[in-house]
């Protein structure tokens, strides 16, 4: 316990939503040792305050609870085997990302092996959310442990529901992701609409919020479509490609057909081929515009 403060807490993966969650645990009151390979990202960490150090095994030897919060799952078994291999006390390492089932449940197999406790606990949320701590957690795994980390959690996020076995968390967050998918496409879709039939983009905005129409993701991303701006992303469509790939692949082993979400994965395969994977998820309202012969200025 550092003085005045709640403790000490690791995170590996200080990205767009880790570094957005170090942030906000810090202002709770934690330290948070951290690391990550992007240098950019480490210098916005530093900025914060931050305590960095040079890998996943100085992470491990200075706290007992490790965050883990990563773009693949290569960096998911790599940080897992380094922290297995350092032979460290028990640690609780809460893998906070949307991998495979299979990849988490790898990963949970090594770090048990080596003494560890590994939980499923992917967040649903953007990264703007993180930085209001507008956050869900489903979190899985061995209940003691959940519950041992649920303060950590509650100080960035607004509900952790423990959902029980491991793998659980996953697949509520293939569900949710499902309708982020589906929904968004589907917010830009009428955006072309309104936008082609004469209306205004803010007008399209404010009524559809005020309306029945009206969802979650497009009041997280309508701001964006009605501007025309999807500079500053909070999911990357590059990386929500790869959320797309493990739904529908999910889906598949279940043999449960997705027709839906197999109708919207085409407009994310062209805002990538349009070089659009480093914008925001939103940006498919531009493709969707130029389905529709739309041309206008960002406002």
């Amino acid at each position: 316990m550092t003085p005045g403060g709640k403790g000490t807490i690791g995170i590996v993966g200080l990205g767009i939503m880790g570094g957005a969650i170090a942030r906000s645990l810090k202002t709770s009151g934690w330290t948070i040792v951290g690391f990550d390979t992007n240098t950019a990202r480490r210098e916005e960490a530093l900025a914060a305050g931050i305590d960095l150090v040079a890998n996943a095994t100085d992470v491990a030897s200075r706290v007992s609870t490790i965050l883990s919060i990563l773009p693949r799952p290569g960096s998911l078994s790599a940080t897992v085997e380094e922290i297995a291999r350092a032979k460290l006390p028990p640690r609780i390492i809460v893998e906070l990302s949307t991998f495979s089932l299979d990849d988490k449940i790898a990963a949970e197999a090594v770090a048990r092996n080596a003494g560890h406790v590994l939980l499923d606990c992917p967040i649903s949320g953007t990264g703007a959310q993180a930085k209001t701590r507008d956050l869900s957690i489903y979190a899985s795994g061995d209940s003691q442990s959940i519950e041992t980390v649920r303060p950590v959690l509650l100080d960035f996020a607004r509900s952790v529901t423990d959902l029980g076995a491991f793998g659980n968390g996953s697949k509520m967050k293939f569900v949710a992701n499902l309708l982020v998918a589906i929904h968004n496409v589907a917010s830009a879709e009428a955006f072309a609409l309104g936008v082609k039939a004469g209306l205004a983009p803010d007008q399209i905005l404010k009524l559809v919020q005020s309306g029945a129409g009206n969802s979650r993701i497009f009041e997280l991303r309508g701001p964006m479509m009605a501007a025309g701006r999807y500079d500053d992303a909070t999911m990357k469509i590059s990386v929500w490609q790869k959320d797309m790939a493990i739904i529908r692949d999910f889906a598949a082993t279940l043999g449960c057909k997705v027709p839906l979400l197999e109708a919207s994965a085409p407009i994310y395969d062209a805002a990538v081929a349009r070089g659009l994977g480093d914008k925001d998820t939103a940006a498919v309202c531009l493709i969707l515009e130029e389905m529709a012969g739309i041309k206008r200025q960002p406002s």
